[in-house]
């Protein structure tokens, strides 16, 4: 999967609910043209799901005006890929200048495992400010060379190479894939 130049696509999407779902189909299209591994595209798809969700639901609402109003102007997500050599980088851009914040979960919490999640399953991630206008990119990296998205039942976590990693549940994992493959 070496080429000399990295394959970049990205797709803008209104700040709808549905823009989850065509986020992820765009994902799984580009990503398995691109010749792309079942399993990282798997997780490719969790990472998708997860900031673009954060990216529409934690957007700041215009002051005073309903989102459901024909005055709220229209807000947009932009969904970016870059594959260079074994990295993958999934990006979600965003209006809201305010940064991610993980945030702590019990195990029956039926949100707010997001980032956590994301944590758990990309090597690296993390968000800048693109200072062009207001607003911030969260980014996820994936190896294309480490196994992704299969727990390592024996250890209750990601299987990484070289790297410690938080303690992952592995039936919050298991939960997570099975409520996102029946989206």
């Amino acid at each position: 999967m070496s080429e000399a130049l990295p394959r970049t696509d990205r797709l803008t999407l209104a700040d709808t609910p549905n823009a989850v779902a065509w986020a992820r189909r765009y994902a799984s299209d580009v990503l398995l043209r691109w010749g792309v591994p079942d399993g990282v595209v798997e997780t490719a798809h969790l990472l998708v799901s997860e900031l673009t969700t954060n990216a529409i639901r934690h957007a700041r609402p215009e002051p005073g005006i309903s989102p459901y109003s024909p005055l709220s102007r229209v807000r947009t997500v932009i969904l970016g890929l870059r594959l260079a050599g074994d990295q993958l980088l999934v990006l979600v851009e965003d209006g809201d200048p305010r940064p991610p914040v993980v945030r702590e979960t019990g195990a029956e919490a039926t949100e707010g495992r997001g980032l956590f999640l994301v944590t758990a399953m990309s090597r690296n991630w993390g968000y800048y400010f693109p200072g062009r206008q207001p607003g911030k990119i969260v980014w996820a990296e994936l190896s294309l060379r480490l196994p992704h998205g299969y727990p390592d039942e024996e250890k209750g976590r990601f299987a990484t190479v070289g790297e410690q990693r938080e303690q992952v549940p592995t039936a919050l994992v298991a939960r997570t894939l099975l409520g996102l493959r029946e989206l």
